[in-house]
């Protein structure tokens, strides 16, 4: 069965309300007799982003980001999602340690959201920090589906720890627009180990947004001189790792993946993956009118930017760029040593290339493509090890559903203390996460590029009874 036949039959008997999991029934939700505390609704939408340029999709609430979700750290919350589009859809809560139900994975039993219906999510928000909500349904060959859309927002959890002083609070959140397959860059592919070379697709973009519009498009973002400004920055894209810099200031990072990171550093450039997220303090301390955007040119030129402008100056932004260098996750993480793990897994990912007359190529961990994997079996409580290894020319960005990880080791580098829940691996790179087994149920482990997710980039945990 492949992954498509999979889902369809898994939403069917979602849809009617039966989830058989780990062993037992779990009915879904009815309907409840009291009004929920969040509404959204999962509906087309029209969004001019500027320069003549309309972009028709699906949104939350009929707007790009959705809602603001600004959540209380443990406080339960319920919210009513209406799906009033021609599929079937769900959300999922990124990084929160939710129950497999109310996750937002049909992979880990949560319910499709049928045509027409309403599903109602219970969740208890932990732990604090930046995390966000987006769609987990499935694209395949149809980029007008699933992470290729609008369906994202933000999710703000406030609770200990304090982000510290800032004066304002700045959220954005990056997106591609226009996406159409394109080959697959030979170069690269190339650089992978014992690799069949095949004609598989890429996805390629026109337009790119931060937020709703284009570099130039919409109102800029305005500041005062000596004002300290917290970013929350967000990459929403389905397939496209950034990297973004703000001439004549450096950004402080204090969060990835909405945990404090233990070594605070300035840097001047941000690289975020694919559903990463980074918190930065900048302190406005270089008057002018400049472009807080990618370091492409011609992601620029797609419109991967936005204007800052301070109080008091106007003229054209500025642009410089920025001196070359390499982002290291060890720059923001301690060095104590860890303990052992109870078990450690050995992942390694290839690309097995396109199989069975599919112009997309397959990918597999330990040579299994999702639905036929071997799942890893857990025990609540213990300590354990993966090791990602990449034997691939791709960037994966690999996300742990409803769990942290520690990020242990990056090639022959120790590190510690950098919790996340989606970490970047380069291609060709090993790099180890260390996670508890603190919160039973199914737990996805995919890489969020949409493409390579849809062709068998899954894995599963489960807890041992």
């Amino acid at each position: 069965m492949n992954r498509r036949s999979f889902l369809v039959a898994t939403g069917t008997s979602l849809a009617n309300a039966i989830v058989a999991r780990n062993g037992r029934a779990l009915a879904a939700p009815a309907p409840a007799a009291h009004a929920a505390d969040l509404r959204l609704r999962i509906e087309p939408c029209t969004l001019d982003i500027g320069h003549g340029v309309q972009i028709s999709t699906i949104a939350y609430n009929g707007q790009i980001p959705g809602p603001l979700l600004r959540l209380k750290k443990g406080k339960p919350t319920t919210i009513d999602v209406t799906n009033s589009t021609k599929n079937q859809d769900l959300v999922h809560w990124h990084g929160l340690a939710t129950d497999s139900l109310n996750d937002g994975a049909v992979e880990e039993g949560s319910p499709l959201i049928a045509l027409g219906a309403t599903l109602r999510y219970h969740l208890t928000p932990n732990p604090s920090g930046t995390r966000w909500y987006h769609t987990h349904a499935m694209a395949m060959g149809d980029l007008s589906l699933a992470a290729y859309t609008g369906q994202f927002g933000f999710l703000l959890i406030d609770g200990e720890p304090d982000p510290g002083r800032h004066d304002k609070e700045i959220n954005l959140a990056i997106h591609h627009w226009g996406p159409h397959f394109v080959p697959m860059v030979e170069t690269m592919r190339t650089q992978s180990q014992n690799m069949p070379q095949t004609s598989g697709s890429d996805v390629g973009y026109t337009h790119a947004t931060i937020n709703a519009h284009m570099l130039g498009a919409g109102e800029p973002i305005r500041v005062k001189q000596g004002e300290s400004v917290l970013f929350r920055l967000l990459n929403a894209s389905a397939t496209e790792n950034v990297v973004l810099a703000l001439p004549g200031h450096t950004f402080r990072v204090i969060a990835m993946d909405g945990n404090p990171v233990p070594n605070p550093t300035s840097v001047e450039v941000l690289s975020l993956a694919v559903a990463e997220r980074v918190d930065a303090l900048v302190e406005m301390n270089s008057p002018g009118v400049w472009v807080l955007g990618s370091t492409l040119k011609e992601s620029r030129d797609i419109g991967l930017g936005v204007v800052i402008e301070y109080a008091g100056k106007s003229g054209d932004p500025v642009w410089r760029d920025p001196q070359p260098t390499e982002w290291d996750y060890t720059r923001f993480a301690a060095n104590n040593p860890v303990p052992d793990p109870e078990e450690t897994f050995t992942l390694t990912f290839r690309d097995a290339g396109a199989l069975n007359g599919s112009q997309f190529d397959t990918w597999t961990i330990n040579g299994d493509a999702w639905p036929n994997v071997k799942p890893l079996k857990v025990k609540h409580g213990k300590r354990y090890r993966m090791v990602f290894r990449n034997a691939s020319g791709d960037q994966h960005p690999i996300h742990l559903h409803r769990h942290s990880f520690e990020v242990t080791r990056i090639e022959d580098q120790h590190l510690s203390g950098l919790i996340k829940d989606t970490v970047n691996v380069m291609p060709l790179q090993t790099v180890a996460v260390d996670f508890i087994a603190d919160n039973p149920g199914d737990s996805l482990i995919h890489c969020h590029q949409q493409l390579h997710m849809d062709y068998g980039f899954m894995q599963i945990i489960k807890y041992a009874d």
